[in-house]
């Protein structure tokens, strides 16, 4: 019964063999290698360069310091007053800080600066540039005095006409943009 067993397992083997070496050939993909052949042997063709295009025109928008026309523009005729308490007058003869210079409406707080436990906030003109401010600094036209400078906001106090012919403050704040 041995013999018989070991010609069984003699023949599975070589059946097993044979069945692999049949699969093993490489006629059944001998047109997809004929195509890749062909593909390689064609011609290489090429590619076009990008057009090129001339610069485009630099457009200053100069409204910026302007009010916005999305704004109300503040009317006063006489009869009504500004709420607050009278103030001093500003110092009409110091002179005036750049940032002073431009509408509140187009400054723009775009971040923080500390060292040494002193922090200042970085300003954007509207016009491309940026300002490094701290407290006790000024900005806007209603002469605006910066009081305190927090990590995503500036608290500001402006001075500005009641008008009556007094002055009073005003509180404002410029935060940051989170873009």
């Amino acid at each position: 019964m041995t013999i018989y067993r070991l010609i069984g397992l003699s023949t599975l083997s070589i059946l097993c063999i044979s069945a692999l070496l049949g699969c093993s050939g490489d006629r059944q993909h001998s047109d997809l290698d004929q195509k890749m052949l062909d593909a390689r042997n064609r011609p290489q063709g090429t590619i076009e360069p990008l057009p090129t295009y001339p610069p485009a025109e630099r457009f200053n928008y100069s409204a910026l310091a302007l009010r916005s026309p999305f704004e109300a523009p503040v009317i006063l005729n006489g009869e009504e007053k500004v709420s607050g308490n009278a103030v001093a007058a500003p110092d009409q003869t110091r002179r005036k800080e750049p940032l002073e210079l431009i509408n509140y409406s187009a400054l723009n707080m775009v971040g923080t600066l500390a060292k040494d436990g002193n922090i200042w906030a970085l300003i954007d003109d509207g016009n491309g540039r940026v300002h490094r401010v701290t407290g006790g600094n000024y900005v806007g036209r209603n002469y605006g005095l910066i009081t305190n400078i927090g990590t995503f906001e500036i608290e500001i106090m402006e001075t500005v006409p009641d008008g009556k012919g007094e002055w009073i403050n005003r509180p404002r704040t410029m935060a940051m943009d989170e873009e």
